[in-house]
């Protein structure tokens, strides 16, 4: 896999904002991603070191649509803590 598809986007809710505080962002990553690529990834992309790798999957939710049901697509979530110090500005400003 190439580290450049590996993120897909950040994830800007109000616990992230919270979270950066500390040094510690969220992101959307590919299905297939792992820790050690989502690493790979951040360090290579926003030029910045990652301490820890915390990677969550989000079960897709069954929707109605009239007498039908569907299922929403599976997500996985990363949650990246930089070194003390690092920070990125991508996100910082929104």
């Amino acid at each position: 896999m190439n580290i450049y598809q590996v993120l897909l986007k950040p994830t800007i809710t109000e616990k992230s904002t919270l979270l950066q505080e500390s040094g510690r962002y969220t992101f959307e990553v590919a299905l297939d991603a792992n820790k050690g690529l989502v690493k790979e990834a951040v360090e290579k992309n926003f030029n910045v070191t990652v301490t820890d790798v915390n990677i969550t999957m989000l079960r897709g939710k069954r929707k109605r649509y009239g007498p039908r049901f569907k299922k929403m697509p599976d997500t996985k979530k990363a949650v990246v803590t930089l070194r003390p110090g690092d920070r990125i500005n991508l996100i910082e400003g929104l």
